[in-house]
């Protein structure tokens, strides 16, 4: 439709020199109506911006238009400075055109207070309430300044396959892909019918395939979707999410721990610079939420004091071994206030111990470094005393944020540990080609999306910073 003004441009005065008498038109949802037989007010979003923009209607004709909730119309008006609260400028309807109704008695996402629960049951309609409307500007943005840090610093971003053969991870938890009405996951002889020939799944991670051209163009990252077959039904798992995965030839430990830090600093920092409004209000909805719990389980800082935390805090850097004798000798492991054990060595470090790091030990994000290597992947590199030379950011409130590694350049020591994590050789010929034919150090990590939109919006549920949710047991769309 033509000559629509978008209600950003009008929220941010970049009509104040437009000339009054010249009618103006905006188009969106009706959030909600009120008035009198006289003189009715109709908020309208068009999903550019965060704020409403209020039309008032006085003429005849319009009063008497079935315009409610849902309702989708263009109005045509002039701009006049409002008397109300909460905004400076008002449209004084002249035309209105009703696009699409929506019956009260059927439209779910009236003007009140919903569950987070019906709105994941309604997701095809939840984008159009205030707070994931926010949620998912906010997943815009970060998505837009992803792509932005590399290329400002010489990154080439390269799409890597979602259909692999190869299991990244070596964990198994991949779901396979199949032409075959009937096939046997254990029986890899039962795939030579398939449309591949061969056992073939989506893929957990980019990785081993970003490295490959990271070992021509130097500087390369992948930012796609990825699958896990994992059984977990928690608030901060999903079967399919989003992986941002930069590789870096000629990089080892140290900068790409420096790498690391700059890119989430960067990402908030954009964040909370191009939408203020929307991070005010998610930080403002986090706050009421959080009243409402016992206080002893209330979060220690708002929303927008976790973000500046972020960009106003050097990183500290701990080895695991240190950070595991600060545990050990903490107060709560005497007082065995630890759900989980800190020893012996070679434990794995919970959610528990990284949050107890970061906001009781060190009062600011943490980065460990050398992890016992048979906790670990195939593919990182072999450290000192049987660590690999690895590394995980550590974020208030949620743990880890990135895990990340020197990747294993030399191929005798890449083809034990393969063997030892029982992952074939042959199969992976080519990415052992990498290490025969030129191979250099070099490093990399990975940063879950959705975890990063749920630690910038504060939403408790991971499912709900993804258009369509995808966790075991639920495919509603």
């Amino acid at each position: 439709m033509k000559n629509i003004t978008p209600i950003v441009s009008i929220i941010k005065n970049e009509n104040a020199s437009h000339d009054p008498s010249v009618p103006i038109r905006i188009s969106g949802w009706v959030r909600h109506v009120r008035g009198s037989a006289q003189v009715k007010f109709v908020s309208v979003n068009d999903g550019s911006t965060f704020h409403n923009l209020q039309i008032v209607l006085e003429r005849e004709e319009l009063l008497a238009l079935p315009i409610h909730t849902g309702v989708s119309l263009v109005a045509t008006g002039h701009l006049r400075p409002s008397p109300g609260k909460g905004q400076t400028l008002e449209l004084s309807a002249e035309e209105i055109q009703i696009l699409g109704d929506a019956p009260p008695e059927e439209y779910p996402i009236q003007p009140k207070k919903h569950s987070m629960e019906f709105l994941r049951e309604n997701a095809h309609l939840r984008l159009r309430t205030q707070t994931f409307s926010s949620v998912f500007r906010v997943r815009h943005y970060l998505n837009f300044s992803i792509h932005r840090f590399f290329h400002e610093r010489g990154f080439y971003h390269i799409p890597t396959p979602i259909i692999t053969a190869s299991d990244a991870e070596g964990a198994g938890e991949v779901f396979t892909v199949t032409t075959l009405k009937e096939f046997n996951t254990k029986n890899v002889d039962s795939f030579s019918a398939d449309f591949f020939g061969r056992k073939t799944n989506l893929t957990v991670s980019g990785q081993l395939e970003a490295e490959t051209a990271a070992l021509s163009l130097s500087k390369v990252y992948t930012f796609g979707p990825t699958f896990r077959a994992e059984n977990s039904n928690t608030s901060r798992h999903l079967s399919e999410f989003w992986m941002v995965e930069p590789e870096m030839a000629f990089y080892e430990l140290p900068e790409d721990m420096e790498l690391a830090e700059e890119f989430l600093k960067f990402l908030l920092g954009s964040l909370i610079h191009d939408l203020p409004d929307d991070m005010e209000f998610l930080s403002d909805r986090r706050e009421k939420e959080q009243a409402e719990k016992p206080r002893e389980s209330r979060d220690s800082m708002s929303l927008l004091e976790k973000l500046n935390f972020i960009l106003t805090s050097p990183f500290q850097k701990i080895t695991y071994t240190d950070a595991l004798q600060i545990l050990a000798s903490s107060s709560m492991a005497k007082k065995k206030k630890f759900q989980y054990p800190v020893e012996p060595w070679g434990v794995e470090l919970q959610s528990e111990h990284e949050r107890y790091l970061v906001e009781k030990e060190f009062n600011r994000p943490v980065i460990l470094t050398d992890f016992p290597e048979k906790s670990k992947a195939f593919y990182m590199k072999r450290g000192e005393n049987g660590t690999v030379r690895a590394m995980d950011v550590l974020f208030p409130q949620i743990g880890e944020i990135i895990g990340g590694s020197q990747r294993e350049d030399n191929i005798d020591i890449l083809k034990e540990k393969m063997e030892s994590f029982g992952i074939s050789a042959k199969e992976l010929w080519w990415y052992l080609d990498t290490r025969r034919f030129g191979g250099v150090p070099h490093a990399g990590f990975g940063l879950g999306f959705e975890r990063l939109v749920q630690f910038a919006t504060g939403m408790n549920n991971i499912r709900d910073v993804i258009l369509f949710p995808r966790a075991p047991g639920i495919l509603r769309f």
